[in-house]
């Protein structure tokens, strides 16, 4: 199943989105790319695009803004985590050595949310809903599938996650040194340590999308101007690669070898 009807359980990745300094460009390249539809949004709500892919929300596009005089933040995207108290969730973090960058807020009637630094610096957002739970639309071409957290303190990231969210991570059979990240004893995602990635590579959560043919768009992505970082390579879940869009946000690739019940 590909379309989601039911609420995301807590702790589960249940949207991801994307703040850039040219904001129409951004929308017209993952369009092109993955098959999406999106336009900028009202005023009201900054401009925030809710992309669609078959008419249903697959990410969301928005353009970057600084806050406070601050400079904008980097491009990249963001991995939301299901939560059902949002203000419970804020305490967490900080009780549990991580750092609020942008504090609990109401966005119209569709839902809270925060956005938050791990205590190795990976940065994720928290999304308790409302009227909108999230990504309608998973696990198949043009859509999410997966997300990635990538750290190098991976101890001290577990039991921060474990602690705030309820989530549990356990070693894959396939991958004993990966660490599947469970919600209520179903795997939503993964961990690793970054190992020998360059320093000046930060913690980070990795978006994946699904698509049908890993190389033709790896191909097709820098024909539009992206960077190939990671090449295609064969893998225990598929053939994924790793890319940076032509306004520097980093996005992995999956042609999954399996199919997905979810």
């Amino acid at each position: 199943m590909s379309v989601i009807t039911a609420p995301y359980v807590q702790g589960t990745p249940c949207w991801v989105d994307l703040m850039a300094p040219d904001q129409q460009a951004a929308i017209d390249f993952y369009s092109d790319l993955l098959g999406w539809h999106g336009e900028i949004g009202p005023a009201d709500f900054g401009g925030y695009a809710v992309c669609e892919l078959r008419g249903k929300a697959v990410g969301g596009i928005g353009p970057s803004m600084s806050l406070d005089g601050e400079p904008p933040p980097p491009t990249a995207w963001t991995t939301y985590l299901a939560v059902d108290d949002i203000e419970e969730t804020a305490a967490k973090v900080t009780a549990n050595g991580g750092t609020t960058l942008m504090p609990p807020m109401q966005v119209a009637d569709q839902g809270h949310m925060l956005v938050f630094a791990d205590p190795t610096g990976a940065v994720a957002g928290a999304w308790q809903r409302l009227e909108f739970a999230g990504a309608e639309r998973v696990n198949e071409p043009g859509a999410l599938i997966w997300n990635e957290l990538n750290t190098r303190d991976l101890d001290a990231a577990v039991q921060f996650y474990q602690a705030v969210f309820g989530t549990r991570f356990e070693s894959m059979p396939e991958m004993p040194s990966y660490k599947g990240m469970l919600a209520a004893g179903r795997v939503v995602g993964g961990a690793q340590v970054l190992g020998d990635a360059p320093p000046e590579i930060p913690a980070h959560w990795l978006t994946y999308f699904a698509v049908d043919d890993a190389d033709s768009t790896v191909d097709a992505a820098v024909r539009a101007g992206s960077t190939l970082l990671v090449a295609p390579l064969d893998m225990a879940a598929g053939r994924m690669a790793v890319l940076q869009d032509p306004q520097g946000a980093v996005f992995a690739i999956l042609k999954s070898s399996m199919e997905s019940d979810a």
